[in-house]
């Protein structure tokens, strides 16, 4: 994809995925035009407006670490979530979006959501015209065929969910389980093979590190990975046209999908080996 235009909306402090992926689309021949923080609320956050902010200064570190020079503009989102169905929360993130979108340009804008679709369908509301400007590469959800899919990104925001599969923006959808699910990593990998290259590989290999149960044969999934690697090489993403699912209230897809849907791209494998292969070889290129 030459000279490929991306934005990337990421909850950085959530976990330690989007640190992965933040840094791959850094390291890689892709334009970062700005990057997103994007709220989220569990026990790394008193609330969405805390985890947004905390997401803000975690970009800032992985930004200093990869030494990004010049550094692609980052941008505060929502301080919530969507109150309701068609209510978009305004943010410095979600004009800066619109205003990119709207933007001349050749080609599409790519926006990699890597969190709650907050800021994304909140400019989708707000100006309804960028759907035909832009494609959204989403982790969100799980597979369609799945009981349930109670997944972190898509039910911290419901109303903002339903945005993404219901407006005709083109989505890409990466199902976590049992898609990205695979996108796993050990301990002994990431000190064998990104730990002692650089001061980020011994940073992500930290708070990876903090984040096991101290067992033997444990494995982390960086999930966020596969919409970096999406954009970076869409050959490691494989994926198949289906109509896009529609989301009940209870985090359930209402199954079969009811006709007259539009069609979305949705992964169903992904090339672990050589996402992970392609991350290490990068990472190892930093001081």
């Amino acid at each position: 994809m030459p000279d490929l235009r991306v934005v990337l909306d990421t909850d950085t402090f959530n976990e330690v995925d989007d640190q992965f992926a933040l840094a791959h689309l850094l390291l890689s021949d892709v334009r970062l035009e700005a990057v997103y923080a994007a709220p989220f609320h569990n026990e790394r956050s008193t609330g969405p407006a805390d985890g947004m902010e905390k997401s803000y200064q975690e970009i800032q570190h992985i930004l200093e670490l990869v030494g990004a020079d010049p550094a692609p503009p980052t941008f505060r989102g929502s301080r919530q979530f969507l109150p309701g169905p068609g209510e978009p929360v305004e943010s410095e993130a979600v004009h800066d979006l619109i205003e990119r979108a709207m933007a001349p340009r050749s080609g599409k804008l790519h926006v990699a959501a890597i969190a709650a679709a907050t800021n994304v369908a909140s400019a989708l509301l707000i100006e309804p015209r960028i759907a035909e400007k832009i494609t959204v590469v989403w982790l969100g959800g799980h597979a369609p065929f799945l009981s349930d899919t109670r997944e972190f990104n898509l039910q911290q925001d419901l109303h903002a969910a339903r945005v993404l599969l219901d407006s005709p923006v083109p989505l890409v959808l990466l199902p976590c389980y049992p898609v990205c699910s695979h996108l796993k990593t050990t301990l002994p990998e990431l000190e064998a093979l990104l730990a002692p290259r650089s001061r980020l590989g011994a940073y992500l290999t930290r708070i990876v590190r903090g984040h096991g149960p101290g067992v033997p044969a444990w494995s982390k999934v960086i999930w966020d990975l596969a919409a970096s690697a999406w954009i970076v090489n869409p050959k490691w993403i494989q994926t198949l046209k289906v109509p896009s699912p529609v989301l009940r209230d209870d985090v359930t897809w209402q199954l079969p999908t009811p006709a007259g849907r539009r069609e979305i791209d949705m992964a169903i494998v992904v090339d672990r080996d050589a996402i992970f292969a392609d991350f290490f070889e990068k990472a190892a290129s930093l001081p």
